[in-house]
């Protein structure tokens, strides 16, 4: 008897195994001679146009007989973008990326939302983004004490309303209570150039963004918001200064959020084998030399997650208690 059971079981092993294979080429079959549209959800030029394109190109590399075309969607703090990937047809031929900012715009119901991050179709992210303060030199500012302790009003850059920046210099402002105005609209080159003309003190942006414009002496970091176990050196950490729990549940949400930097998703319902050849190309495409070279060259950092984990990190991301999510409105659905 036991040895018809191990028969049996090595011949449903052997079933399975050929359904898979079957499945993969099949796939394969599919994704041969077909275009991928790549969604960029913000402007060409930007950080997220950069990681974009750069992923287009060696994704090709690894779907044989696919050609990639990135459009770019933009618009009301890049929700347009995210809502034409969560709407395209589930054949596996629309994917794109958008601002981690919209995990704070589904807990707290933005108008003009459409999608359920929880549902689509996740394949992957390709850095932890980390945020950092940022001071101008001309500020006269040296440390976060100085910001803290600030007497006079100070102007902070930040993105468009919505993102994840400008909510989270919110969130930092209510937790340091820090006397701060934002300035929205600011990106990339525009913060530094407003920084060094003095018309904002600071930024908030990923680890990396502004490293060229610290080691130039224009600017300090002076405050990070990275989570245990990923310091910026001689830094400190904002969890380090706040004692409220409440405020440290934001921090917290804050640090989780930062892991998930440069994401690619594609809309609910993909097949199965499908996703499995995207993931695995996308996988290959962040791991390819040439794309590490190019990446260190224009100084963008690599830390690639497969979709299955962010998966896991952004339904734990979502999962906020009642008061948290009551308290993110409170901090900031009054969006300046």
């Amino acid at each position: 008897m036991q040895r018809v059971l191990h028969i049996l079981a090595v011949a449903l092993l052997g079933i399975l195994a050929a359904r898979s294979a079957a499945a993969a080429e099949n796939a394969a079959d599919f994704f041969r001679g077909k275009t991928v549209t790549y969604i960029v959800s913000a402007e060409p030029g930007g950080g997220y146009d950069t990681y974009g394109r750069l992923l287009a190109r060696y994704m090709q590399k690894y779907l044989p007989g696919t050609r990639f075309v990135v459009r770019n969607v933009t618009g009301a703090g890049n929700i347009i973008g995210a809502n034409t990937i969560f709407v395209a047809r589930p054949d596996g031929l629309t994917i794109g990326s958008f601002n981690t900012g919209l995990v704070y715009g589904q807990l707290l119901g933005l108008q003009g939302i459409r999608f359920k991050l929880n549902e689509m179709t996740w394949i992957g992210k390709m850095a932890e983004e980390g945020r950092t303060i940022v001071l101008s030199k001309r500020s006269g500012l040296d440390d976060v004490q100085d910001v803290i302790n600030a007497k006079e009003t100070l102007r902070f850059a930040s993105a468009s309303l919505g993102t994840a920046n400008h909510m989270e210099l919110l969130i930092l402002k209510e937790a340091l209570k820090l006397n701060i105005r934002l300035v929205p609209g600011m990106s990339g080159g525009d913060t530094e150039l407003s920084m060094l003309r003095g018309d904002v003190a600071g930024a908030l942006n990923a680890a990396s963004s502004h490293d060229a414009f610290v080691k130039r002496g224009d600017g300090k970091y002076v405050l990070a918001i990275t989570g245990d176990g990923n310091d910026v050196p001689n830094v400190p950490q904002a969890h380090d200064l706040v004692r409220d729990p409440a405020q440290l549940r934001l921090l917290r949400l804050m640090e989780t959020v930062a892991e998930l930097g440069r994401l690619t998703a594609g809309p609910p319902g993909i097949l199965a084998e499908r996703v499995e050849m995207l993931r695995n190309a996308y996988m290959k495409a962040v791991a390819d030399p040439e794309l590490l070279a190019h990446a260190k060259q224009i100084n963008i950092p690599i830390q690639p997650a497969r979709g299955d984990d962010v998966a896991v990190k952004i339904r734990a991301a979502l999962a906020q208690p009642p008061d948290v999510v009551a308290h993110l409105k409170r901090v900031v659905g009054g969006a300046e």
